[in-house]
């Protein structure tokens, strides 16, 4: 049964930092009691903590609270195509994705903590290129809109666009555009940094909280370029 969040174990850092210099399954399966209480516990009460204020500022996030197949990302690393065999993640990652998810490539909101890098994500990592043109789309035939969106005060005060970027104009659209820096991103990701002392307390919630709700004429923009509710 999950506990009350009263903020990340005092020792999270600390387990993710030790993983990161003993990278292998023999110190993984000798450490699962560091892994289980400081790792994968208060991850999911965290979790448990964010579902019902979540889902009433954005109903079409899904925040589940399981061991696998919900909102927290597997520890382990896919090695089956990559060159690098490590096996684990030294990362937390938290991922609240849009019940659209499973059809398209859908905006979700995103919490991530590593030792020394710890902040909130919104929007869009790595589409398709089907929805990118979606979306450049939208902000051509709208560029009041997506201004409004990604350069409002409040939301700039909170969030930084940052992502990949096409080096030439995409197909389509012209070199002056004025809005063509922001159609040349192959990301639509906003970052807000927080301080790693914040995990550890129960204000966390409360700051995931406000900001995903700053975030949301952001996510509502880009949801509307993939026809989807927010």
């Amino acid at each position: 049964m999950p506990h009350e969040f009263t903020g990340f174990h005092p020792n999270t850092l600390r387990f993710l930092a030790t993983l990161k210099r003993n990278n292998n399954r023999e110190w993984f399966q000798a450490n699962r009691n560091r892994y289980e209480s400081e790792f994968l516990a208060p991850a999911l009460d965290f979790i448990e903590a964010m579902q019902k204020p979540l889902q009433e500022i954005a109903p079409c996030l899904q925040v589940v609270p399981k061991r696998t197949g919900g909102s927290l990302m597997r520890i382990y690393r896919d090695t089956r195509f990559s060159k690098d065999k490590i096996p684990y993640k030294t990362n937390i990652g938290i991922h609240f994705r849009h019940v659209a998810g499973c059809d398209i490539h859908a905006p979700g909101c995103y919490v991530h903590i590593e030792p020394g890098h710890v902040f909130l994500g919104v929007g869009v990592w790595h589409p398709t290129t089907k929805i990118l043109t979606k979306i450049r789309h939208r902000i051509d035939t709208d560029p009041t809109g997506w201004k409004r969106a990604s350069r409002g005060k409040v939301f700039c005060k909170r969030f930084t666009l940052t992502g990949d970027r096409l080096k030439r104009p995409p197909l389509g659209f012209a070199s002056d555009h004025r809005l063509i820096e922001d159609l040349k991103r192959k990301d639509f990701i906003g970052a807000s940094q927080v301080a790693e002392e914040m995990i550890f307390t129960e204000c966390f919630v409360d700051e995931c909280l406000d900001a995903f709700r700053t975030a949301r004429p952001f996510m509502r923009f880009l949801c509307q370029a993939l026809e989807v509710p927010y």
